[in-house]
């Protein structure tokens, strides 16, 4: 067994996901599905940069991390510990959450008091 699990293996059910806000097993209340969007969109975002920051960081890696800014630095070093820690996680999550975000704008429905309401059957 290796120590880090080939990208094919990651857990990731985005088109489960779908499949089930299509088929309306998968209902959240608007609130909660907006803020669970917002969240995932935030972490779309933060996967976004530290790809960018690998990438960059490539192109030039002969520059020394300590004579970088300390913020810019430290944003290099989560970026690439990350990447060596789950290498190949972070290409896949830009491809997964976009469904998740889908498949919970999909399941997004109004609640009103008194309905009967599952979030997953």
């Amino acid at each position: 067994m290796t120590a880090h699990p080939e990208v094919s293996a990651i857990p990731f059910a985005g088109e489960f996901f779908l499949a089930l806000a299509d088929e309306g097993r998968l209902v959240l209340d608007a609130a909660l599905a907006d803020e669970a969007v917002a969240g995932l969109e935030r972490t779309l975002s933060l996967v976004r940069a530290r790809l960018r920051i690998i990438g960059l960081w490539q192109q030039a890696p002969t520059l020394p991390v300590d004579e970088l800014p300390d913020e810019l630095a430290h944003d290099v070093i989560d970026a690439v510990f990350a990447d060596q820690l789950a290498p190949g996680w972070l290409e896949r999550a830009t491809v997964e959450l976009p469904k998740y975000i889908e498949a919970l704008r999909r399941a997004r429905r109004l609640v009103r008091p008194g309905d009967l309401h599952l979030e997953i059957s």
